[in-house]
């Protein structure tokens, strides 16, 4: 019997992407990781030789793509710079465009079964009261940072080569958190931070939608053998507010519950005053004014309903993501030892 193709995923080594390999190679599947030379490979520790394989290249680069399509019937594309500010916009906007663009140019050429496009909840935006937004909703909001401009346009290639016949399906996930997120994201540095404080957190006003990195990946794998091509299927979790979701890890893990929230107005002046100091000292900044213009008293409620119609899609609730994810910090040397102990001792007692 004649073995079967290969699938490939980009941005295998990412969060999301080493939870997908991890999902696929569970289902039997033969998995080509695509990586960046150089690329640290953690997120691949353990799986099986028959099963797994490394490809390098750079998804900007359409011949590197093609010769890692070699034998493979389907591909994942979620590479992407996931960060938020850059001196040099273009280090977020060239990979996330111009990479989908080769990519897809690549897929096109073999010929593929079926493409799955990982796109963002961010292009939507964000609304000024907490409505829950579906893969219609237009974008909205103030003026996004590099990184949403970059979803946005890499999305618009997706849709122009799906109408162009390629068997494509678009996977947009939310606010994601959970186990292995290394980096972290942004949920997991808010919940480090809350973990790490030694005096209780503001909360901020707005609200995101929350979901685990394990249901999102399993989005990507039921969009692949069940999606309509051409079509958007929002992977979301619980809608929270911030407040709501620093109330529920106080609630887990025995530590103070947030402040009371400061007003969005003082919040913005902060962010702005944060910003100029980076950039006076020549620092990153852990948070632009663009970017809390964007978050700061607004919400990225959405609904699943589609998924869920459609792929039988399901995201576990909010109190089941942070256990996991505060577990997995406090099992791999993120906080203080002293502090860790305290925290496995409430998250068996809870």
């Amino acid at each position: 019997m004649a073995e079967r193709p290969w699938v490939l995923v980009t941005g295998a080594a990412g969060f999301v992407g080493g939870h997908l390999v991890r999902l696929l190679t569970a289902h039997g599947e033969r998995v080509r990781a695509f990586v960046r030379p150089g690329t640290r490979l953690d997120a691949f520790a353990g799986l099986p030789r028959d099963r797994f394989e490394l490809a390098y290249g750079d998804v900007t680069i359409e011949h590197t793509v093609y010769r890692a399509l070699a034998g493979c019937d389907r591909l994942y594309h979620l590479a992407a710079a996931v960060r938020f500010w850059d001196a040099r916009p273009e280090r977020i906007l060239v990979p996330a465009i111009e990479g989908t663009r080769a990519v897809l140019s690549a897929a096109r050429l073999r010929s593929l079964r079926r493409v799955v496009v990982t796109s963002s909840a961010t292009v939507l935006g964000t609304t000024g009261e907490p409505l829950a937004m579906d893969e219609r909703h237009l974008p909205s909001g103030p003026e996004p940072e590099p990184y949403t401009v970059a979803k946005r346009r890499a999305l618009e290639v997706a849709e122009e080569q799906a109408a162009a016949g390629l068997p494509l399906v678009i996977v947009m996930p939310t606010a994601i958190a959970g186990p292995e997120d290394r980096r972290p994201t942004p949920i997991g540095a808010t919940v480090l931070r809350y973990l790490r404080a030694r005096i209780p957190l503001p909360a901020v006003p707005g609200g995101a939608s929350l979901v685990d990195v394990e249901d999102v990946a399993r989005g990507h794998w039921l969009a692949m053998e069940h999606g309509i091509p051409g079509r958007r299927y929002l992977l979301g979790g619980e809608n929270v507010t911030y407040e709501g979701m620093l109330t529920a890890l106080s609630q887990l893990t025995g530590l103070p519950p947030p402040r009371p929230t400061p007003s969005a107005r003082l919040l913005l002046s902060l962010a702005g005053a944060v910003e100029l100091g980076a950039r006076v000292a020549g620092r990153e900044p852990p948070i632009t004014r663009r970017q809390a213009a964007v978050r700061i008293g607004r919400y990225s409620w959405v609904t699943s309903a589609r998924a869920e119609r459609e792929l039988g899609y399901a995201a576990r609730p909010l109190t089941e993501t942070l256990r996991r994810a505060v577990t997995w910090f406090v099992n791999h040397g993120r906080v203080p030892d002293r502090l860790a102990r305290r925290l496995r001792y409430e998250l068996e007692a809870r």
